[in-house]
């Protein structure tokens, strides 16, 4: 968030940060951020929390579209960084939302870049 790790951003704001996961479930896979440090989602300020899912919802519903996907899931889990953070994954079946992450090439991610910039 502070620009010292590369990222593939497709949005950012004031209080929050969007961008893709480099390991996804699924192509498009995305990462969205609170700018605030806490580690577990229910500690975020009030204007925090609700900035972050109007993020969420801004990015999923612009996804589904762009995408043309049944759903975009949502899945907060907190185990493998220490930063409050939302997945959003398109899935056209409830087997695409668990299936197991890979490593996404540079070009699937500026594809995806390009496609889902906000």
């Amino acid at each position: 968030m502070n620009g010292d790790i590369p990222c593939h951003k497709v949005y950012e704001d004031e209080r929050t940060f969007a961008f893709l996961d480099i390991n996804p479930v699924q192509p498009g896979h995305t990462l969205v951020v609170p700018r605030a440090q806490v580690d577990h989602i229910e500690e975020l300020e009030e204007e925090d929390f609700l900035a972050l899912m109007h993020t969420a919802k801004l990015l999923a519903q612009n996804m589904r579209d762009e995408l043309q996907v049944e759903r975009v899931c949502m899945k907060v889990e907190g185990f493998e960084v220490p930063h409050a953070h939302i997945h959003l994954i398109p899935c056209e079946t409830i087997d695409d939302f668990r299936s197991e992450p890979y490593e996404a090439g540079e070009d699937e991610l500026l594809d995806m870049t390009e496609r889902l910039l906000y």
